[in-house]
């Protein structure tokens, strides 16, 4: 695709003074179409990431519920998972508005504004996702520890004697530390490649309707 946005544009740069004007609206609405399929597979992408984190929810085992319940954070998590889902479907609100802005546009001044408030919205979206899961494991963690006495006698199942607690507890928190470490370098990774490919695109489409307004 844009090796023929180049010959396009070169083609616009040799043709006689009568002609730019259609060479224009080629290049024009070939931005046009890149960008509005760019903005689609950022909904699509989404509304995936959602059905995911759903999914994950409702495959997590009961017994896991049953210990987040016993030690009073099963209130913390279904508030924060309202709130969560509220916020994470507002934004997908947002990319349905971003993609019919940029889907009406009929000129290179509205189509770079969408584009420019398309990727804000991307990035508050990976930032909010990211920090949302951050103050999810912090705050649990933090049940898990006032509760580290009643967490060790559900979890340790009595198979581990009482001498050993500290050293089973301190166990059971740097793995939590860990897993949480690699949950966020796998959700920054993901970001990184998925909405960074898209965005860097969609950046690219700015510049080039940046130089065919000048």
């Amino acid at each position: 695709m844009m090796e023929e946005l180049d010959i396009l544009k070169k083609d616009w740069k040799q043709r006689d003074g009568d002609q730019p004007k259609l060479t224009y609206n080629q290049i024009y609405n070939m931005l046009y179409k890149k960008s509005t399929s760019i903005v689609k597979w950022i909904f699509i992408i989404s509304i995936a990431e959602l059905l995911f984190w759903t999914s994950l929810s409702l495959l997590t085992p009961k017994s896991t519920y049953e210990v987040i319940e016993t030690i009073g954070a099963m209130t913390f998590m279904i508030v924060f998972s309202i709130i969560h889902y509220i916020i994470f479907i507002a934004f997908i609100v947002t990319f349905i508005k971003n993609y019919y802005s940029i889907k009406v546009t009929d000129n290179t001044q509205q189509l770079m504004n969408s584009i420019l408030k398309t990727r804000k919205t991307v990035k508050y979206f990976v930032i909010y996702n990211i920090a949302a899961f951050v103050i999810y494991l912090i705050g649990i963690n933090v049940f898990y520890y006032l509760e580290s006495d009643l967490l060790f006698e559900l979890i340790s199942n009595n198979s581990v004697k009482p001498e050993d607690k500290q050293g089973f507890m301190f166990a059971f928190f740097l793995i939590q530390i860990l897993f949480s470490i690699i949950m966020i370098g796998i959700m920054l990774l993901f970001y990184r490649i998925v909405y960074g490919i898209l965005l860097k695109r969609l950046h690219r489409n700015y510049q080039e309707l940046k130089k065919i307004e000048l």
